[in-house]
Formats: structure tokens, sequence, C-alpha cells
């Protein structure tokens, strides 16, 4: 199974389009779930992450918030995406 990418985020938060930019630069691919479009998608990233903040990012049932770099380059290679 491939593994799967979701990214949490709202269009006026700076991190979460870095977080973005950073994975696209990686050649990651991954479904953005915008928290502000639908308040059910917003509980869930409250479920995933235990707290309120964004982006919040799922690397294969990795979560990880905010923009961490060094989180998120361990969770690609855990999964196998780098």
């Amino acid at each position: 199974m491939d593994p799967i990418v979701i990214i949490y985020s709202a269009e006026w938060c700076a991190f979460c389009h870095a977080a973005k930019e950073y994975l696209e630069a990686k050649g990651v691919k991954y479904t953005e779930k915008d928290i502000e479009s639908d308040p059910k998608l917003a509980q869930e990233a409250v479920e995933k992450s235990g707290q309120m903040g964004i982006p919040v990012i799922d690397i294969n049932g990795k979560i990880i918030v905010g923009f961490d770099r060094p989180k998120i380059d361990a969770a690609i290679l855990e999964a196998k995406l780098a």
C-alpha cells in the first residue's frame, strides 16, 4: 500500500503554506484538508493531534504538529517517501 500523507491546513496559515511547499520540493504527494471549509476536518485534526494548532501533518499515521522539518524528514524516510 502506498504511504498516505495528509496535511490539515487553512488558507491564512503561513506555516501551512511553508509545510506544503516543503513537501512539494521533496516530491511528496499529499492530500490537503482545509479545516476552514469543513468543521469536521478541524475536529479530525484535533482528534489526531490532541491540540488546536495547524498544520497537522499525518505521514502514514505519524502525526506532526507545526512545520517541524526534522520530524517531517524522519517521517518521510520512515514511510520510504524519500
